[in-house]
């Protein structure tokens, strides 16, 4: 015969408290002091008690359909030159629809709160989020030049960071694959035949993600041959790194003569970058896409089918960073984490006439021919 279930109430007269208490020790609710929270967790493990999960869903349902007073708002901090500044460079705009989409779903608003507020700090800012009862917070946004680090009191908030910067402190963090993205991309120009296959990147992007873009090219380059493999163009050339910061804040393209020394030296037979990098270069220099050379765009947002690429799902990652928020509310998770994670949201791939298949060589043609017949 299975043995009945423990429950709140079971433990809480166990433990001599009000089954309400036990619940919000479980929840690791911050009401309660630390070693209360602790002994009645601790007591409940001992007994055995499991959380019902379909308890769980019904008061998180009701909790949906029943109207409140106040929603609930979770905070936007973003830390840009301007305060819309996010709003016209690649993926940030992005970022935040997705957020305030899911939001919006998870019966949450979405306030934006600019760090560079006239008269603003990071402490100011920490202590008014904590007085208006603000207990989520989205780091997103964080310009490079604006240093990298943060300085809230995280002992009052739950919070969860898009993309990389600022490093410090670690939290838990939503960004997009570009590791995978450029292996995707280098894997699908592959399969299609293709492989002198260059790859041009802004010397700032890439070390803005820790260097994931070279590291995914790097990796899928082994499976060429010595020969096949080309050296990734990375402008601009070595300079100080506040340069690359204030050049991948806006629009950029790679230095003309450089981007014409790389390409005429190595002879790509296809590219892979961001097409506002490149694509004025190759028309500047004559160069036809797909005729002389074929185009792959890792930041694809064109999708008539002109350009091959990778939709990036900027969305997604956005949304995906509230619900990882809203989880760790409903858990009453708050301060830094001890073991941080990251969650990576893959990239689409999306053919295009810019990259087309390529013909088979009549080397290879006969190749294949005897391989069949055998």
């Amino acid at each position: 015969m299975d043995q009945r279930r423990v429950t709140l109430a079971d433990v809480a007269k166990k433990a001599g408290v009000h089954v309400t208490t036990v619940s919000l020790a479980l929840r690791n609710h911050p009401r309660l002091p630390e070693t209360t929270r602790q002994r009645i967790q601790n007591l409940a493990k001992e007994m055995g008690y499991r959380p019902d999960p379909l308890l769980r869903a019904l008061v998180a349902y009701r909790g949906k359909i029943m109207e409140r007073r106040n929603t609930p708002t979770l905070a936007y901090v973003t830390n840009w030159n301007t305060r819309w500044g996010w709003k016209k460079v690649t993926a940030h705009p992005d970022f935040y629809a997705g957020a305030e989409a899911m939001a919006n779903q998870l019966g949450y608003q979405l306030e934006h709160f600019w760090l560079n507020e006239p008269g603003q700090t990071q402490g100011r800012l920490s202590r008014m989020l904590y007085a208006r009862g603000i207990g989520g917070v989205i780091i997103a946004s964080h310009g490079r030049e604006m240093g990298d680090a943060l300085e809230f009191e995280w002992q009052n908030f739950s919070a969860v960071k898009i993309d990389y910067y600022p490093h410090q402190p670690v939290l838990h963090n939503v960004t997009n694959n570009q590791c995978d993205i450029i292996r995707v991309a280098m894997q699908k120009v592959m399969a299609a035949g293709y492989r002198r296959i260059g790859f041009v990147m802004h010397r700032g992007w890439d070390h803005a993600v820790d260097h994931l873009w070279t590291a995914g090219y790097l990796c899928e380059q082994q499976h060429l041959k010595v020969r096949e493999q080309l050296p990734a163009h990375i402008f601009p050339a070595e300079i100080p790194v506040e340069r690359w910061f204030n050049e991948s804040n806006a629009p950029v393209e790679a230095d003309f003569d450089a981007f014409e020394k790389w390409f005429t030296l190595h002879r790509p037979e296809v590219v892979i970058s961001k097409g506002s990098f490149v694509l004025p270069l190759l028309e500047r220099m004559k160069v036809k896409v797909p005729r002389d050379v074929a185009f792959v765009d890792v930041f694809l947002e064109d999708f008539s089918g002109a350009h091959a690429g990778v939709r990036q799902n900027h969305k997604t990652v956005g949304a995906a960073a509230v619900e990882m928020l809203a989880a760790q509310l409903q858990h009453n998770k708050v301060g830094l984490p001890s073991i941080p994670t990251t969650t990576f949201v893959e990239g689409t791939w999306c053919d295009g006439r810019s990259c087309p298949v390529r013909a088979k060589s009549a080397g290879e043609k006969s190749t294949l021919a005897v391989k069949q017949r055998v």
